[in-house]
């Protein structure tokens, strides 16, 4: 995360630039799946408008959102350009429908992190944090990649699972809630993304000491990087 990084960056750029190249793939590799997940889940469930706008595609650049993809380099955390969705098209009804497609997002990242976990497992690689500038003083670049495709899709599976709007998991709340519960949830939809940005923006003016997403996330995302490790 280059928010954290900058010393390391003046200490050991031949490193840093390493790292910082194994972590794009993952970001540009994670989100793109993330996307396509989304509009694949619509199309079969009987909403082709992702479909028509090209977006059931792996191409990275129909998927980046400058804003989120920026964060995710900086912080850690977040997210794809929003794949277009009509609810009332789906099978199964708006609401259920609706959180089946949110939920296929992150579910495609963990899948994805399962397959590098397995990769790992078979000792085909070793895991490092891909986060610390340290490794470059063993790591070797499989090992390098691996982890970060593992650990950055663990952090994106786990974070648009957050049920603060517009992350998936407020969706598929909304779908598992009562539909009374489910529309009275629609009132706090306008405060999701400036609750996010607050939150964003006490990470980046305390340098971290101040960080309630990576608060939320962090026992899940430890908790999950144990289970397939």
């Amino acid at each position: 995360m280059l928010i954290f990084g900058f010393d390391a960056l003046r200490q050991n750029p031949e490193g840093f630039a390493a790292i910082l190249a194994a972590y794009a793939v993952a970001v540009i590799t994670g989100i793109a799946f993330h996307e396509f997940s989304h509009a694949l889940t619509a199309l079969e469930l009987g909403d082709g408008t992702a479909a028509r706008q090209g977006r059931v595609n792996l191409n990275p650049l129909r998927h980046l959102d400058p804003l989120g993809t920026a964060l995710l380099f900086l912080v850690g955390f977040g997210w794809g350009r929003p794949t277009p969705v009509s609810p009332r098209q789906l099978r199964y009804g708006p609401r259920v429908g609706y959180a089946i497609v949110s939920g296929a997002g992150p579910l495609s990242n963990l899948v994805f992190a399962l397959i590098a976990a397995f990769v790992i497992r078979m000792g085909i690689v070793d895991y490092v944090n891909p986060y610390s500038l340290n490794v470059l003083r063993y790591a070797a670049p499989g090992d390098l990649f691996i982890s970060a495709i593992l650990s950055l899709n663990i952090v994106l599976g786990v974070f648009n699972l957050i049920p603060i709007p517009p992350l998936d998991g407020f969706t598929v709340v909304q779908g598992i809630v009562p539909g009374p519960v489910a529309r009275g949830l629609d009132a706090l939809a306008p405060w999701g993304p400036g609750l996010l940005m607050l939150f964003f923006a006490l990470s980046f003016l305390t340098g971290g000491a101040i960080n309630p997403i990576g608060d939320i996330m962090g026992p899940f995302v430890d908790h999950v990087a144990e289970a397939l490790l």
